[in-house]
């Protein structure tokens, strides 16, 4: 450290005029570091072999400056108060000048944002209070409008339901009613399925009487509709070679029939195509289980195989008459739910029954699948032998005329007319050898 004379001027400022011991160039260089510098300290006024180190000296020294610094700064305050005190004033005044100013803008902001909060901000809280009410409203209107479109259907269903008789006896045009209340039905099933956000019937399962609606009629109409439809479709019936109590069917009576059972068709298809499609495979298992158990029995049984035969034929009549009444139906235009979207409708009902079936006609598959069963009938009668077996073989070409005679007369439709043309001669062919082909082995 070096102690060399520094002076003062007039403003506080260090000159060369008055002593001082302090280097302050020492303690203003960036790179002084407080370690070195009391190190130094220690050096300067020790001997590095010293056991004992003397450390009063260079803290007297330090105390000492901190003393003399001190002392200059006072100096410096007292010298300088004046112009400090002016500069602050000079200061003061001008903030002073700044904030007048800044008053008065900010008093016409807040004027600005006073008369834009009445003008726009309050208007546009009762704007939006409109807004929401005006949506709640229309929410109210959306839900009550589909409530009462419901409630509408409802009362169309049970009235057209009212048209049929419980007993399955149909009223005057009471079949009619049926496709009408299935078409009513998939209306409001329609309805209820759009449940979607901004649907029509967003909110309607979470109404009361909606939801009492669908149990207490939906579910048991579409019950009642689709028994009924069933019903009339297993009673299907139109051969002349089927005896009745009342004797053969007039012409009033089959064109009932069709009418009825192109409702049930019809009713079937509105509620579910597949259950329409379910129901006529129903009826052929029936016929074909019904055929294959009374040919077997009878064929142990030479006396009943005539009548049985006829029965049989009966049946093949009668779907000669469901395939083409099936063929004239056409599919009503209102689209079913489960229906696939496949781009194209069918032209009637038989095509997808006989796309399920993999067959070109229903009175090919009834007798194709008759032989089917019969073949395997017939190998175990002849392999159990006996009597029975024996009457076969004996009677062999006279089984074969009959099986052929009821393939023929099963083939043509119930009025005389020919089902599928030449059709029936391959199926007879087909139901002589499923019996004569294991009475020859």
């Amino acid at each position: 450290m070096t102690d060399e004379p520094v002076g003062r001027s007039t403003n506080g400022s260090v000159t060369d005029a008055e002593p001082s011991y302090i280097d302050y160039e020492t303690f203003l260089d960036p790179a002084f570091s407080p370690t070195s510098f009391a190190n130094s300290l220690v050096l300067a006024t020790n001997n590095p072999s010293d056991t004992p180190l003397d450390l009063a000296t260079p803290l007297s020294k330090v105390l000492f400056d901190i003393q003399e610094i001190d002392t200059h700064i006072h100096s410096l305050a007292t010298s300088s108060a004046l112009p400090l005190i002016n500069y602050t004033k000079e200061q003061d005044d001008a903030a002073q000048k700044i904030v007048k100013e800044l008053d008065a803008q900010i008093s016409t902001l807040t004027d600005g944002y006073l008369r834009l909060e009445k003008e726009v901000i309050e208007r546009y809280e009762t704007a939006d209070q409109v807004r929401q009410t005006v949506e709640r409203l229309w929410q109210t209107t959306k839900i009550g409008r589909a409530v009462g479109r419901c409630l509408l259907l409802g009362r169309q269903l049970e009235a057209q339901m009212a048209e049929i008789s419980p007993d399955g006896s149909s009223k005057k045009d009471g079949h009619r009613a049926m496709v009408r209340a299935a078409a009513t039905l998939g209306n409001i099933r329609e309805l209820l399925a759009a449940s979607g956000p901004g649907e029509e019937a967003e909110h309607l399962n979470r109404i009361n009487l909606v939801t009492s609606l669908q149990s207490s009629l939906l579910s048991p109409s579409e019950t009642a509709l689709q028994s009924r439809g069933q019903q009339i479709i297993r009673e299907f019936s139109m051969s002349s070679l089927a005896p009745t109590p009342s004797g053969p069917s007039t012409y009033a009576q089959s064109e009932d029939t069709k009418a009825r059972t192109t409702s049930a068709l019809l009713t079937l298809h509105l509620l579910s195509p597949q259950l329409q499609l379910a129901t006529l495979q129903s009826y052929l298992r029936t016929s074909l289980t019904s055929s294959l158990a009374s040919l077997t029995r009878a064929l142990t049984n030479l006396p009943n195989l005539d009548r049985t035969l006829l029965e049989v034929s009966a049946r093949c009549q009668n779907i000669v008459a469901l395939e083409s009444l099936l063929e004239s139906v056409k599919p009503p235009l209102q689209p079913s739910p489960d229906r696939a979207n496949d781009g194209r409708q069918s032209p009637n009902f038989l095509e997808p029954l006989l796309a399920s079936l993999d067959t070109p006609s229903l009175p090919s598959y009834f007798w194709r699948s008759l032989a089917e069963g019969l073949a395997s009938r017939v190998s175990e009668l002849i392999s159990k032998g006996g009597a029975t077996a024996r009457t076969l073989r004996s009677q062999k070409e006279r089984v074969k005329g009959s099986i052929r005679d009821c393939v023929i007369r099963g083939s043509q439709g119930p009025a005389g007319g020919r089902g599928r043309e030449g059709a029936w001669e391959r199926e007879a062919a087909v139901m002589v050898g499923s019996v004569v082909g294991a009475l020859g082995r």
